[in-house]
């Protein structure tokens, strides 16, 4: 809530606040790893849990005053397992990142080897990307997507299990638009003897709701964010086996992690117990719903997607034959109020900053209450602002008007108190 309490004690901060309400209200956000949070969630991170530290685990503090902090990871830790019908449940990792270093701490020594998807063909920077902890503390190799049809090929990815031989494989994506098979995950680790580690990150909403593979039976830990379409704070979780419930404990405090943020916590608890109520599940079918429609229209406006098309709730389109980098695509929709990020396509021939792609998502206008109709006209206005805006400024003043008719048509935070 943006109260008076705050304009009356850093009117500055304040006022960038209020700016950035108006922000979220008046653009689409089509970054497929970006949502809007519950009132109900925004007020749990917003509460009085934020002044205590919680060091350890419930029953097990290195403070005093715990009682209700216990109380309240036991409930998240119980949310978590219940959704995901895991065996063991960890809230305490600050974010996706925390969660996987944990993961690989509790499973690894430095200097194994990991096989995790290559950044450039879609997976994290966390998979064993050089520039990252992942692949300076392990010997990372990496599978990527077939050239021809941008899909996971599962028998080339045990070839190079068999040739590299690690001890943990990492299945998982940020930028895939089709299902991943945890069932043939598994049997490549099976195959090679290796740790199977599952980073839902971007499906966990997805799994969920039973809209795509659940790797729970399979994995020997999955990570996740809380966030994505999962509808709930900045954070993330660890699930696993119960085998593995100590390690991965210690892994994150006193491993990688100190005090738990517990007002994140507490909010957590809020999103897990949201996600099972009756309608999450109708919101994950719309996600993908929504956008296969919006990945209808623009094959329909000539331009190319990564895979022919998407199976959850991101797509990743090919700008190379519109003659335009992911950063001038990106720079373009957010003039007219659309709000993507630049995105690299697998054997993309242009470096990070600027990509020969973008990719949009749905989950964030699913949440504002958008369906297929509103999902296929925001396909259209992308493929206009892309193919026309260019060259002529006035197409960006037409389309940032259809926007803004949009937001207002579908509002978020309406009521905020200013």
């Amino acid at each position: 809530m943006i109260n008076r309490t705050l304009a009356q004690a850093d009117p500055e901060m304040a006022q960038i606040l209020v700016a950035e309400l108006k922000r979220q209200q008046e653009t689409l956000m089509l970054i497929p790893s970006e949502n809007y949070a519950s009132r109900a969630v925004m007020s749990a991170t917003g509460s009085v849990f934020t002044n205590k530290y919680a060091e350890g685990y419930p029953g097990a503090r290195y403070y005093h005053g715990c009682r209700f902090y216990d109380e309240l990871e036991r409930l998240a830790i119980e949310r978590a397992k219940k959704l995901f019908g895991a065996e063991h449940a960890n809230v305490q990792p600050h974010t996706g990142t925390a969660a996987n270093m944990a993961a690989y701490h509790a499973l690894l020594q430095p200097g194994d080897r990991i096989l995790g998807m290559s950044v450039a063909h879609g997976g994290h920077l966390t998979h064993g990307a050089p520039v990252n902890f992942s692949g300076q503390i392990y010997h990372a190799f990496f599978y990527t997507v077939d050239r021809e049809t941008g899909r996971l090929d599962y028998d080339e990815i045990l070839q190079i299990a068999l040739d590299c031989r690690p001890k943990l494989i990492v299945a998982g994506a940020s930028a895939y638009p089709r299902l991943i098979d945890f069932e043939r995950f598994r049997e490549i680790a099976d195959e090679v003897g290796a740790y199977l580690v599952a980073d839902i990150a971007h499906i966990a909403g997805l799994v969920a709701a039973g809209y795509h593979p659940d790797p729970v039976p399979y994995a020997d830990v999955v990570t996740s964010t809380t966030h994505k379409t999962l509808r709930g704070p900045r954070g993330a979780l660890i699930l696993c086996k119960a085998q593995y419930a100590e390690a991965i404990d210690r892994a994150v405090f006193p491993g990688v992690q100190a005090g738990p943020l517990m007002h994140v916590i507490a909010a957590k608890a809020v999103a897990l117990h949201e996600a099972q109520q009756f309608g999450f599940r109708e919101y994950q079918r719309q996600i993908i719903l929504n956008s296969q429609a919006m990945a209808e229209a623009l094959l329909e406006n000539d331009f190319d997607l990564v895979t022919g098309g998407t199976d959850n709730h991101l797509m990743l389109v090919d700008l190379r034959r519109k003659n335009i980098s992911g950063r001038e695509a990106a720079d373009l929709l957010e003039a007219a109020g659309i709000v993507v990020n630049k995105n690299l396509i697998p054997w993309d021939p242009l470096p990070p900053r600027e990509t020969s792609g973008i990719r949009p998502g749905s989950p964030a206008i699913t949440t504002r209450g958008m369906k297929e109709e509103e999902a296929r006209l925001i396909g259209k206005l992308i493929a206009r602002v892309i193919n026309d805006g260019r060259k002529d400024p006035r197409v960006i003043e037409e389309v940032h008007k259809q926007v803004l008719e949009l937001c207002r048509a579908f509002p978020i935070y309406a009521d905020l108190e200013i």
